[in-house]
């Protein structure tokens, strides 16, 4: 009987706790009214593709210094300005070089028979000069001779032989000495171009999510700034020693360098060459090549200085310079390869800019209120590359940045510390604007490894065992900074954020991302990412954060190509990137204390 009564009174236990506990599990908190009031303004009263529209379709590309960099930031201020925004202003920071302008351009094969080419110059490509004569005149009859023939005036187009330099030592080379001298020439070797099987598009699905969730701090071999990989193999496929593999890099080195001198040594007309990739009329184009110096040992490759080709001492070092499509460019190295003579027509024309060598950022506020002397900070970079308009890098980070502030202005937020967004010039040469901006008002690194961000580097090249320790030097605001927000992979929507190594940061960041749960952003990785303007600020030990986003199309064919328009452009991923960039904005500007801190280089 008692055996029974408790077998019972056992059964009606099961039953009964599961329910109970159930009924006690902790509800999520109660949505924030203003979160309410952003999401409602960010998505369905939004301006994010009409500012972007103008950025890149009436203004567009925006290569630094450019007369257009200087247009955009002229326009984000004044835009700012009448959103209500205070203090907006454009900040030097330089120097930096000069600019440069595309006048006009075309090439084209031209013999044995036409192609019209899908081609780009490359950014600060000299001109194409050639000096052509006007004929004279020849004398009517009975009249007195013609004046003689006018002086040769500089042309930009150039009809010339093509050469295809098939070198890859620089053995190679020597076969080529005194045939360059006012050829075409092509210097990339053919590209293989294979069938696109798998969609150009993706999202991050629940597989990468879930990896960027579980990823191990950096340090210990997860994320950005981890373990380094292996040394490389050689021709035989056996793993390569780091000494070994430092010498196979030196002797690159010298034969790029030795190439690059030899074009412009022998006054080679224009180089061309192939799209490193894309296909389909999709061209990766950046900057032009400057002859480099040739290093005489391992230690000089590491040291060499190198021109930059926005430097004025660069031009004469440079030849004129294009890139091709695949299929086109593959087209003529064959029919080269099965003896056809070829001839092109180039016209490239550029204009420098020298008048004014600095770079200049926007900057606008919105001012706190108890706690007005501390700063929180939303931004992305507004140059660009110059064969498409900038749209996806990095249009749309200043687009929702902007969008973020004007969604803060029209709700009438009052926020306790001061909101400042900043849109950046340089990051495509390395983060300059940013990294001035941030040593100018927040401090410096210096020594150290020489990592940007990743919790314990500076800014600066690769680690160097050999490095003096790191030593940070601040200014007064550096301990009134809270934040910032960075928007700078592409169109896609903001699946989570990157803690870059801030592990005291997942319980906050995840509460805020709670009410995105149904938009798709809900993860918080510890890893670090790179090659945005947050590590400016995560290199002197900041709070600097990249948002998670969607990849879409960026690295097959938008990032740095011709196809970076606005047509590339997923409207409603950008209002939702906007909205959550609000929030995490205000929520930062809201709360009592700043953001937590890691350990701070150098201290």
């Amino acid at each position: 009987m008692i055996r029974r009564q408790f077998a019972a009174l056992l059964l009606l236990f099961t039953l009964v706790v599961p329910y109970a506990a159930f009924g006690q599990q902790p509800q999520p908190p109660a949505e924030d009214p203003m979160i309410t009031k952003i999401k409602d303004e960010g998505m369905n009263r939004s301006q994010v593709m009409q500012t972007l529209s103008y950025l890149t379709d009436v203004i567009g590309e925006r290569l630094t210094a450019s007369p257009n960099a200087k247009r955009a930031n002229e326009w984000t201020r004044d835009t700012m300005t009448k959103w209500g925004l205070q203090n907006a202003h454009l900040e030097a920071w330089g120097p930096f070089g000069r600019g440069w302008t595309l006048k006009h351009f075309s090439a084209q094969v031209v013999a044995p028979q036409d192609l019209p080419l899908i081609a780009y110059p490359k950014a600060w490509s000299p001109s194409v000069k050639v000096m052509s004569e006007m004929p004279s005149m020849p004398a009517a009859k009975g009249k007195k001779p013609a004046a003689a023939a006018a002086a040769p005036q500089p042309s930009s187009t150039v009809t010339a032989d093509v050469v295809f330099l098939d070198a890859k030592t620089e053995a190679d080379l020597d076969k080529y000495n005194g045939t360059l001298k006012g050829k075409i020439v092509l210097v990339s070797q053919p590209v293989e171009v294979k069938a696109l099987f798998e969609a150009q598009g993706r999202r991050q699905d629940e597989k990468s999510l879930l990896a960027l969730a579980n990823a191990l701090p950096p340090g210990q071999g997860g994320g950005f700034g981890g373990a380094g990989g292996g040394g490389g193999r050689g021709a035989g496929g056996q793993q390569m020693t780091p000494q070994q593999r430092q010498q196979q890099l030196f002797e690159q080195a010298v034969f790029t360098a030795k190439r690059w001198n030899m074009l412009v040594d022998e006054g080679a007309a224009v180089v061309v060459d192939v799209s490193p990739r894309g296909t389909g009329g999709t061209i990766f184009v950046q900057s032009a090549t400057v002859a480099p110096a040739i290093p005489k040992s391992v230690e000089e490759m590491r040291t060499i200085t190198r021109l930059s080709p926005y430097d004025p001492k660069a031009e004469s070092k440079m030849v004129p310079q294009i890139t091709v499509s695949v299929e086109q460019y593959n087209r003529m190295i064959r029919m080269i390869q099965q003896g056809e003579k070829l001839k092109m027509t180039v016209d490239l024309a550029v204009e420098y800019q020298d008048q004014d060598n600095m770079g200049y950022n926007t900057v606008a506020e919105i001012p706190g209120t108890d706690l007005k002397d501390e700063i929180v900070m939303l931004g992305g970079h507004m140059d660009s590359w110059h064969s498409g308009t900038g749209a996806t890098d990095n249009g749309a980070g200043v687009a929702v940045a902007m969008e973020a502030v004007r969604i803060l202005q029209t709700l009438g937020i009052k926020p306790r510390r001061t909101i400042r967004v900043a849109l950046w010039t340089g990051e495509e040469e390395g983060l300059l604007g940013s990294r001035a901006y941030v040593k100018a008002h927040f401090g410096s690194v210096e020594g150290g490894p020489g990592q940007f961000g990743g919790g314990g580097g500076g800014l600066g090249g690769g680690s160097n065992a050999n490095a003096t320790p790191a030593k940070l030097t601040t200014l007064p605001e550096y301990e009134k900074f809270s934040g910032y927000f960075n928007l700078d992979n592409g169109t896609g929507k903001i699946r989570g954020i990157y803690l870059q190594g801030n592990r005291a940061l997942r319980d906050l960041f995840t509460q805020w991302l709670m009410p995105f749960r149904d938009m798709g952003a809900s993860t918080i990785t510890i890893s670090n990412t790179g090659g945005t303007d947050h590590q400016s600020f995560d290199g002197i030990g900041l709070p600097g954060f990249q948002f998670i986003q969607d990849e879409i199309e960026y690295d097959t064919r938008t990032h740095h190509s011709n196809q970076d328009v606005f047509d590339r452009i997923q409207a409603d991923d950008m209002k939702q990137a906007a909205t959550i960039m609000a929030a995490f904005i205000y929520q930062t500007a809201m709360r009592d204390e700043k953001l937590p801190r890691k350990p701070a280089p150098g201290r």
